[in-house]
């Protein structure tokens, strides 16, 4: 859920944290490649990664629903909110 202030809608910390990660990881591979939403949770918090695996992939289905992000298991798009076991994403 996001916060509110003065009227403009704040999505929480550790949803921009993860966003962040994401985009920024994407950003850093090769047009095409794939990340495993793992790899951004191990930005968040190497030591506690798996702690926040479930915020980041959250977030990441957020961003595939914006359009933002393609969503995959094997090599088929999926809707992360419904998948179950490994997913890749990569930018759309």
């Amino acid at each position: 859920p996001s916060r509110h202030r003065a009227g403009r809608m704040y999505p929480p910390a550790d949803e921009r944290v993860s966003e962040a990660a994401i985009l920024g990881l994407r950003r850093k591979r090769a047009a095409g490649a794939t990340t495993c939403p793992s790899e951004a949770a191990r930005v968040v918090a190497p030591d506690t990664w798996r702690d926040h695996l479930e915020a980041v992939r959250a977030t990441a289905a957020r961003l595939a629903e914006q359009g933002l992000l393609v969503v995959t298991q094997r090599v088929d798009p999926v809707e992360l909110r419904s998948a179950r076991g490994p997913v890749r994403l990569r930018l759309r």
